[in-house]
């Protein structure tokens, strides 16, 4: 019968040519285990724009194709079973109960034990995800972490802190040279005009002099030359 067929091939390569974990993990056919998933990312307010990621980097699909690494009879291992069977042309109820049927026939499981597997995957997929988010809050200063290094966003924000401080420092400071600088100037330009009023000044007095000398010098030389004045 056709769905025998199914069965045994699909059968055939869950046993014979096991998928790869991080490629299961990464390409699900079915709905998570549970009302929390651990692919549900809660929004932290931030200064700036976060990148949009569309695909997990390797090196996190293999953390969590570690964390979900079983003995072969746990849930993982009929996730596994149940992709082969979809991949036959198996779905519904049907799909689920003869991938149990053909699993438990292989390793002895029972259906409690089986989804207390499951419950165990989602348990150790949160734990893990909650200590990655208390990293990253350190990472991002937004908690501290007594006795460890500062991360790079913790000691550049520090560092740009202090630059933006300095910067208001050198700002006010330029301000007060800039305030002094036009105090000078129009000293300066008061001193400038005080020295050339000064001088005009002198030149007025020097020049009624000279006139007023220079008159009497004629004058005199005048009435002086031509023995007019007593002798």
């Amino acid at each position: 019968m056709e769905i025998f067929d199914k069965l045994t091939n699909a059968a055939k390569d869950f046993f014979i040519e096991p998928e790869d974990e991080a490629k299961a993990l990464n390409n699900p056919s079915t709905a998570q285990f549970g009302a929390s998933g651990p692919g549900a990312v809660s929004a932290v307010p931030s200064p700036f724009a976060a990148p949009a990621v569309t695909q997990a980097e390797q090196r996190h699909l293999d953390h969590i194709a570690s964390l979900l690494a079983g003995d072969g009879k746990d849930f993982g291992a009929y996730m596994k079973m149940v992709k082969s069977m979809t991949a036959a042309g198996m779905s519904g109820p049907l799909l689920y109960q003869t991938a149990f049927n053909a699993f438990s026939a292989v390793n002895g499981s029972t259906v409690p034990g089986l989804l207390a597997s499951a419950s165990q995957f989602e348990q150790a997929l949160t734990t893990d995800r909650d200590k990655v988010l208390a990293r990253h809050r350190e990472k991002m200063g937004e908690a501290n972490a007594p006795g460890g290094t500062p991360s790079a966003v913790v000691q550049l924000t520090a560092q740009e802190k202090k630059l933006a401080a300095d910067l208001a420092d050198l700002t006010r400071q330029l301000q007060t040279k800039q305030q002094l600088l036009l105090q000078t100037q129009q000293q300066l330009a008061d001193e400038r005009q005080k020295t050339q009023a000064a001088l005009s000044s002198y030149e007025l007095a020097n020049s009624a002099a000279l006139t007023d000398l220079q008159a009497h010098y004629k004058a005199a030389e005048a009435f002086l030359s031509t023995g007019g004045a007593a002798r």
